[in-house]
């Protein structure tokens, strides 16, 4: 029983170090990963299940060697800030795998990518011919960037010459019955206007809505909870 309970505190505590290591490291170990970050991150996760599980009582070392490995990651992201040449080193550089109907096979050896997964990359991406593409350009964390030749690509209102008013941001005011006070003073509301603004909706208060948000032109959208599944929603969520 000691030795169980052991286990949950040594668990516990390395669960807390990795979220601080994490926090660290910045959101990009948590999004784009290079291959150091890669390293890194599976290096620091296994020495943390290694002390989570360990009953020689000795964690002093994990907690060490986790911390070093952290700052060496730290230590990389700094020279990639400070030198372009050793960026290059370090996390590589861009790859133009096709470009003007050409595809670039010695690129496509070199990225370690076949014929057959660069063409499931382009499906992925809408494009089932491959003549539409003008240039795929293979970037340091390894996905394609695709440019579509300028016949195929959408329309967009510039090209028609129509002027469309810019959109911003929305203010989420309330999220899961609970008022977001931050956003409710940065868009300038009080709790008043606020209650005003669901009492016109039949809304008795803020613990019946799912999710209200407020534009910039203080139009307001409210989500109601629900709990019951609709009827005529037939074999949809079946």
């Amino acid at each position: 029983m000691r030795d169980i309970l052991y286990i949950i505190s040594l668990s516990s505590g390395s669960l807390a170090i990795l979220f601080i290591l994490t926090k660290m490291m910045g959101n990009k170990q948590l999004s784009e990963l290079s291959i150091f970050d890669y390293i890194t991150g599976i290096t620091i996760g296994s020495i943390a299940a290694e002390m989570a599980t360990s009953l020689d009582r000795d964690f002093i070392r994990p907690i060490v060697a986790m911390s070093v490995y952290t700052f060496f990651s730290l230590f990389l992201a700094f020279i990639n800030e400070k030198s372009y040449f050793l960026r290059k080193i370090i996390t590589g550089k861009p790859v133009i795998l096709i470009d003007n109907g050409e595809i670039f096979q010695k690129n496509l050896q070199k990225s370690k990518i076949d014929l057959s997964e660069l063409l499931v990359q382009c499906r992925e991406n809408g494009y089932f011919d491959i003549s539409k593409i003008q240039t795929a350009i293979l970037e340091e964390n390894g996905k394609i960037s695709f440019l579509p030749k300028a016949s195929e690509r959408p329309v967009t209102p510039k090209d028609l010459n129509i002027k469309i008013e810019q959109e911003y941001l929305v203010a989420n005011l309330i999220i899961d019955g609970n008022i977001i006070e931050n956003n409710l003073k940065m868009a300038g509301k009080n709790h008043k206007w606020l209650q005003n603004q669901l009492s016109a909706n039949g809304i008795h208060s803020e613990k019946e809505v799912l999710l209200a948000t407020c534009d910039m032109e203080n139009h307001v959208t409210i989500y109601r909870k629900n709990m019951i599944i609709p009827k005529n929603t037939g074999g949809l969520v079946n």
